[in-house]
């Protein structure tokens, strides 16, 4: 497995595996060739089908500014080594110089037809939890040991910035005010829920309030454009972020602490990642929000101080009550349903954790079964319910955006 530099990166949303993912590739294949005239680029499959939603045209030609670009949209074509799939083609004397073809597997990881996987070498030897697992027992280390094992003890430096960001999109979320922007007319609703207050206010449902509006804040920024971390995606940025800061305000818990239970998500993420998918164009929503609730359930059972069974079920049900969930966002923004949905993880995240912390003993399913099961249900997915925008509910708003129950 990868290093958790590669599950979890900063940038701008409001899509990793449409924005990022496009924007890495067309900057590397604007090094590659200083010396093109133009370049074109072709995108298919869901890039074709919701990358004007997602801003991917605008990301290309950005990341290749220095020269014309010509974007091409092909919606047709279906035979493809990925759902996000895209050519790059450098121009020079009127002729073809190089051509790639490339594909945004997720989280804004890039694999190149032809060419070598080039991102960090292999950190991790164990490919699976079931894998982890065993070596963690067999030397008495925690998820978190497991991390700084592996990777060193500097991967807290670069996991101080990913909290320092995580925790900058919701604070700039719970500031920002007004219509995000893509034509649904969506208000931000982040700082709205977070003010609030009632005076006879629950414990429980204050609880609910604020980690939904923390949510709701780093989903808003990334649908507006702002810089996130993913987690694993953007379109999920907001479900671990929120957890953590609300647990570390709730119960005083030190960044050290933090940065431990972000080792732990990240594992789950990077075995999810490695084993499945974390691309909503190839597996559903299921694959983006499911993960990180996982992630999210994981992190905050490794704060609690559980044991590694418990971190395991937390975990394994954060996924499995997340299965054949759909990704079908309304006009192909990173709006709605999403931004929503990282509010509804996040509190079924802690919930999570709290079902292991009294039944992991009566456990049946292991958390590589529920990933082989993801996976599997997400490939069965129909095409129109794996970001394409032709399906569910992206399909009911368009025929009934005149209907003012539709209407934002």
């Amino acid at each position: 497995m990868k290093s958790l530099k590669e599950l979890y990166r900063i940038g701008r949303g409001p899509s990793s595996s449409h924005t990022m993912g496009p924007d890495r590739a067309a900057r590397r294949f604007g090094e590659e060739h200083p010396d093109a005239e133009r370049f074109e680029v072709t995108l298919y499959g869901s890039l074709a089908k919701t990358g004007l939603g997602h801003m991917t045209d605008k990301a290309v030609k950005e990341a290749l500014s220095d020269k014309p670009v010509k974007v091409h949209i092909d919606t047709v074509t279906e035979d493809l080594p990925h759902p996000n799939t895209m050519d790059f083609v450098a121009i020079k004397n009127n002729e073809v110089a190089d051509k790639w073809r490339v594909m945004s597997i997720g989280g804004g990881a890039i694999r190149i037809e032809g060419k070598p996987y080039m991102d960090s070498p292999d950190f991790y030897k164990e490919k699976n939890f079931t894998e982890i697992k065993k070596y963690c027992e067999k030397h008495h280390l925690k998820l978190y040991e497991y991390v700084e094992q592996c990777e060193g003890p500097e991967i807290y430096d670069y996991l101080d910035d990913v909290w320092h960001h995580m925790k900058l999109s919701i604070k700039e979320g719970l500031n920002a005010t007004g219509i995000l922007h893509g034509g649904l007319k969506l208000q931000r609703k982040a700082r709205y829920l977070y003010r609030q207050r009632h005076m006879d206010e629950s414990p429980s449902t204050r609880e609910n309030r604020i980690v939904c509006s923390y949510a709701f804040a780093a989903s808003e920024q990334n649908a507006g454009g702002g810089i996130v971390v993913t987690a694993p995606t953007c379109g999920s940025c907001g479900v671990l972020p929120a957890v953590l800061k609300y647990m570390q305000e709730k119960n005083g818990y030190s960044n050290r602490d933090i940065l431990r239970a972000l080792a732990a998500a990240g594992v789950i993420g990077n075995v999810i990642k490695t084993n499945a998918s974390i691309s909503g164009a190839e597996c559903g929503c299921q694959a983006e929000i499911g993960t990180a609730c996982s992630m999210a359930s994981a992190g905050l059972a490794e704060l609690f101080g559980m044991d590694l069974d418990q971190i395991e079920y937390a975990a394994e049900v954060a996924m499995e009550h997340h299965l054949g969930l759909t990704c079908d966002p309304i006009m192909g923004l990173v709006q709605i349903p999403c931004i929503e949905r990282n509010a509804v993880a996040a509190m079924r995240a802690i919930n999570s954790v709290s079902l292991a912390n009294f039944l992991t003993h009566t456990r049946k399913i292991s958390f590589d079964m529920v990933v082989d099961t993801m996976y599997e249900t997400g490939r069965d997915l129909f095409s129109k319910y794996r970001e394409t925008s032709e399906g569910g509910l992206a399909i009911k708003y368009s025929e009934k955006k005149g209907n003012k129950l539709y209407t934002t």
